[in-house]
């Protein structure tokens, strides 16, 4: 899983540096597919724990997760959290996704960083890529 790869450039840096390189991942979070962007923003995928509004789109084929989000380039530190879920674990199997711990920050050296708000919109992120992850595979299984 790639996520591994890029949660090791976060080890050992400062808060302060942790939080540039989350913010420096806003600007890879690719564009929708034109088939999620003609949708809108539904109510469905919007992640309610979240302030900013995120919308997040989970799927599952030939046993690999894709992850598609929309998330204004206004709020840069949740974009950058965002595209790097995206990046980091497309192509993972739901076994991995079942494995991710809930609370990202610890990984990423930004838990007395980042406000209660922000913590708990990204543990609703992830939350609702575990959930719905494994979801879509009982379904495919089914």
């Amino acid at each position: 899983m790639k996520l591994d790869e890029l949660l090791e450039d976060f080890e050992g840096a400062e808060p302060e540096e942790a939080l540039e390189m989350l913010v420096d991942f806003a600007g890879k979070l690719p564009p929708l597919s034109a088939g999620k962007a003609a949708q809108g923003e539904p109510a469905s995928c919007r992640i309610q724990e979240c302030q900013t509004p995120v919308y997040l789109w989970t799927a599952v084929a030939d046993g690999k997760v894709r992850l598609e989000a929309l998330v204004p380039e206004q709020s840069p530190t949740v974009r950058g959290f965002v595209a790097l879920l995206v990046e980091g674990l497309g192509g993972a199997s739901p076994e991995e996704i079942a494995r991710l711990p809930d609370d990202f920050l610890p990984l990423l050296g930004l838990s007395a960083t980042l406000g209660m708000t922000r913590q708990r919109g990204f543990r609703g992120i992830v939350s609702r890529i575990k959930r719905e992850v494994a979801q879509d595979a009982t379904k495919s299984r089914g």
